[in-house]
Order: C-alpha cells, then sequence, then structure tokens
C-alpha cells in the first residue's frame, strides 16, 4: 500500500491553522527566462515563495526574493520543504538530490526531457528519505484561492470540494474551467506528470486524498499509453475506495505505436490502449466523459444533486 503522505498539510497546513496557506516554496533555477516567469505568476497568486536558488548568483535579489548558491544555503535560511524545481533537464538529478539532502519534503519538477534513469533514480532517493516528487514533467499543483506552485494558469480554477488529477496539463487547466462553470469549485489539482515514470502516481495520489473529510469527488484526467489508469480501476475495486471518481481519457482515436505528444502517451497492440482504459473504469463503475464538458454532467449524476 502506497505511504500516506500528506500532501495538502505540507502544501498550505489545514484550514484552522494560523499560517495555513503561507507555507514557504524556494524556487530553484529562479534567474532562468521559465523560473522568473512563473516565480512572478506564483507569487502574485499568493505563493509564499521565500528564496530562489542559483548558483554563483547567492547574494543578489530576484523582485526581492533572496537568491542563494545552494539549496543548502536557502533551507537554512528559510526553514521551507517545499521547492518549485525549474532546473534544466540535464542539471535536474543533481539539483533534486541536493534539494533532498537539504530537508525539502516536496519537489515539484517542472522540467520535461528529463531521462527516464534519472527519474527512476530520484524516486528511489527520494522514497529512502520520506520526501515526495511530483513529476517530472508536470504543470504543478494548486489549491485554488490559496497557493499555486507550477506553470499553471490562475484562471479556469476556483476553490470548492472536488480532486482534479491529471497526466496532461492543458486538460487539467480545461477540466478545472468546465468544473468551475459546473460550480464545482476544486480543492486540490495536480498534474501527476506526463512522462512513463512519475514521481507520485494516480494510486498514491488516492491514498493521499482517501481519508480527507470535505472532499466531494474526484476527477482523474487520464490518457492513452501505460497502464496507470488500469492499475488505479482495480485499486478502486480492492479497496472499496470510498468516494466518487469520474474519468476523462484523452487520445481515443489516436493510431497505436505512435507518439502523441507525452513521452508515455503511445499504445502498443492492446497495452495502454483507450478501450482497456475504458473496460477496467467501467469495472470499477468509474464514468468516462467522452468530451470535457461531460465530466461535470457525470459528477453531477454520481452525487445526485
Amino acid at each position: 500500500m502506497a505511504n500516506r503522505f500528506d500532501l495538502i498539510g505540507l502544501l498550505v497546513g489545514r484550514e484552522a491553522d494560523e499560517d495555513y496557506g503561507k507555507k514557504p516554496v524556494i524556487v530553484q533555477g529562479i534567474t532562468g527566462s521559465f523560473g522568473s516567469v512563473h516565480t512572478r505568476l506564483m507569487r502574485s497568486y499568493g505563493t509564499n515563495i521565500v528564496a530562489g536558488v542559483t548558483p554563483g548568483k547567492g547574494g543578489q535579489e530576484f523582485d526581492g526574493i533572496p537568491i542563494c548558491n545552494s539549496m543548502t544555503e536557502a533551507v537554512e535560511q528559510s526553514g521551507a520543504a517545499i521547492s518549485a524545481m525549474f532546473v534544466p533537464a540535464p542539471y535536474f538529478l543533481d539539483a533534486a538530490i541536493e534539494a533532498i539532502n537539504s530537508g525539502i519534503k516536496l519537489l515539484v519538477a517542472i522540467p520535461e526531457h528529463v531521462p527516464v534513469i534519472d527519474s527512476l533514480k530520484l524516486i528511489e532517493y527520494a522514497s529512502e528519505r520520506n520526501a515526495r516528487v511530483i513529476g517530472p514533467n508536470t504543470p504543478g499543483v494548486i489549491v485554488p484561492g490559496v497557493t499555486k506552485i507550477g506553470i499553471m494558469p490562475a484562471q479556469p480554477f476556483s476553490p470548492g470540494k472536488v480532486v482534479l488529477l491529471s497526466r496532461s496539463g492543458t486538460l487539467m487547466y480545461e477540466l478545472a474551467h468546465n468544473l468551475t462553470r459546473a460550480q464545482f469549485g476544486q480543492k486540490i489539482c495536480m498534474g501527476i506528470g506526463g512522462d512513463p515514470i512519475n514521481g507520485t502516481n494516480l494510486i498514491e495520489c488516492f491514498e493521499m486524498i482517501r481519508n480527507i473529510e470535505g472532499i466531494e469527488g474526484i476527477v482523474v484526467v487520464g490518457e492513452i499509453g501505460g497502464d496507470a489508469e488500469e492499475q488505479l480501476a482495480e485499486y478502486i475495486i480492492r479497496t472499496r475506495f470510498p468516494k466518487p471518481v469520474i474519468g476523462y481519457i484523452a487520445g481515443r482515436s489516436a493510431p497505436k505505436e505512435k507518439r502523441m505528444g507525452h513521452a508515455g502517451a503511445i499504445v502498443y497492440g492492446d497495452y495502454g490502449s483507450a478501450e482497456s482504459k475504458l473496460t477496467s473504469f467501467f469495472k470499477a463503475d468509474v464514468p468516462v466523459a467522452k468530451i470535457p464538458s461531460e465530466v461535470p454532467v457525470l459528477l453531477s449524476q454520481k452525487l445526485k444533486r
């Protein structure tokens, strides 16, 4: 069984806490073209960014945020346990290990093109040290109205009681928009990443939210390739998951054995096919929307609204 890591507690605390939503965040790669843009956007949303790391630029500031040469220095100065990683793929593994060794417990890994072997090494290393990795190749994680760590736009999301988990970044935004329009606000939305290997998989996500009170339902945005959705369906059945779940599978009409955008979205024969995922979700009593706008309709039916 997956470790029940308190993701929401680490991200924002609990709503009764005095420091709810003010958890400090470090940005690795804060002065890069990508990191600098999204640092400003995250901070404008309310994310408590307390330090950045760019080797060789220690002692400088970025929009008033102190820059450190190392993660050890940044963690010692800020006390942060969360890092938003905008480090280029060739340097990603070393930077991530440095972060974990410095005491970071949650790594939100934005970079794409991270070698699979590096992801595997990092996931094992993080597990041994009770740290959690989201991504790589993730748009990030957002607690709407409170904090966002990543590259997602703010507009589609609204506070509420639905959890949204997605293998696709852009579809996460679209589904959040559809949910918001239908007055289904979100408790937390997370992109698990489009790579074949995910630092936090769907089952681990379900374990983390399984016993959280006040969650009405979960929306899972899957896609062709791999067997993440099939494994999730088996988990839902085996553990009698207690909350309503709605699915959406991207890539139903994609040709087999052709990579479709994400490294993980490739179908070999029947392995990873849309049909396989639809069948598995059907067995787990998870309705699957044909188009994104149908998701809130199915959720309403599940909740008997």
